[in-house]
């Protein structure tokens, strides 16, 4: 079953009733970024904002260190196509590697890690997915340059073992876009100017 972006705010918004915070503006900020991206690059818009504005549903119960499995059960239970419960899983981890995260090494006994190290492992990447990728990499609650929300991210959930590569395979999916686009994606995203 395909996710409209009408369904996805009302997801959204039932999330939020259930546990409001930061991440709900940062689901809306990535939405509205992907969409950007995907004009740009003449992809469908609203599939990538949809993909944007889901990203981190598996937040809605409160569980953020669990959360890209509980999204990806959550929407998988409600029906809806599998690309849609795929973002949950995507969107955290970078170059088909589940220890290519902002988070810090996952722990092997934590929920779903088998699953997810496979299935990241195996699955190729959409542009959809990578677009999701880099979005949440720039957007807070307000867009920023990739190194602010780098340090941002550090600076709430320390540093780890795979910081350094984080970065790298980070900074290696910026160039992918400014590849793409032809110019610094940073300049689909006035704001950014505003927010140094």
């Amino acid at each position: 079953m395909k996710l409209s972006k009408e369904d996805a705010i009302k997801l959204l918004e039932e999330a939020e009733r259930i546990n409001p915070g930061r991440w709900i503006e940062h689901s809306k900020n990535v939405g509205e970024a992907s969409r950007r991206i995907a004009e740009k690059l003449n992809l469908d818009t609203e599939k990538a904002e949809v993909l944007g504005l889901i990203h981190d549903i598996g937040k809605r119960d409160g569980e953020h260190v669990h959360h890209v499995i509980n999204g990806y059960k959550f929407l998988k239970e409600k029906g809806y196509d599998v690309e849609y419960a795929n973002i949950c899983i995507t969107h955290s981890y970078l170059n088909n590697d589940i220890n290519c995260t902002a988070g810090g090494v996952p722990s092997p006994q934590s929920d779903g890690y088998e699953f997810r190290k496979e299935f990241v492992k195996n699955h190729e990447y959409t542009i959809y997915e990578k677009i999701i990728n880099i979005c949440d990499l720039i957007c807070t609650n307000k867009f920023m340059t990739l190194e602010q929300r780098l340090i941002e991210i550090m600076t709430r959930r320390g540093v780890d073992t795979n910081t350094v590569y984080h970065i790298t395979e980070s900074r290696k999916l910026k160039k992918y876009f400014d590849d793409l686009l032809g110019y610094n994606l940073y300049g689909l995203f006035p704001e950014i100017k505003e927010n140094l």
